[in-house]
């Protein structure tokens, strides 16, 4: 497995596996009706109005649990997963209740993101990382906050038209749109 999935949590993995082995097959055959599709080992059920929804807004794509896995596997798939991955770990470290587990989890979430070199190092400003560096002397929930409006900035701006303009999402809104 490539280093970029292995962090992903399990639950989510499974689910990309089941989008886009759904969708795969789901592109190959038009007449397919993806909205109340049920096989055996096509597990995904669309709201009608769910890929609607996501056009709307990036929120309202990051706010849906489909559309934001749909949205990660097409992130893997621009090898650009990082991006989200790392928001996601931000998400995360803000609802940290201890101050033992913020140290703990800053400093990892900078190792693996945001310091040079990192392993899934993502796009930010010299200026934002050590804004962001400088934040991990005291740890708070709030240290990430810049970085990761900028990276949310990013995706919206970049990779969430591209999502929008993708052969999955324009097939799946072209399905629902016809009933």
């Amino acid at each position: 497995m490539c280093r970029g999935l292995e962090s992903l949590p399990t639950t989510c993995l499974e689910r990309a596996k089941e989008l886009k082995a759904l969708f795969g097959s789901f592109l190959q055959k038009p007449d397919l009706s993806i909205i109340g599709h049920s096989h055996k080992t096509d597990k995904l059920r669309l709201n009608k109005s769910e890929p609607l929804k996501w056009k709307e807004s990036f929120e309202n794509l990051l706010s849906n649990q489909n559309g934001l896995c749909l949205f990660r596997a097409f992130l893997v798939s621009e090898f650009s997963e990082e991006n989200i991955a790392f928001y996601l770990a931000c998400e995360d470290y803000r609802i940290t209740k201890t101050s033992s587990k913020l140290s703990a989890t800053a400093k990892k979430i900078y190792e693996e993101y945001v310091c040079s070199d990192a392993p899934r190092e993502v796009n930010l400003d010299h200026e934002t990382k050590a804004i962001t560096k400088k934040n991990l002397d005291h740890p708070s929930q709030s240290c990430f906050s810049l970085a990761q409006e900028k990276i949310y900035a990013l995706m919206e701006k970049d990779c969430y038209p591209r999502f929008l303009k993708s052969p999955t999402y324009l097939e799946i809104s072209r399905q629902v749109k016809s009933g």
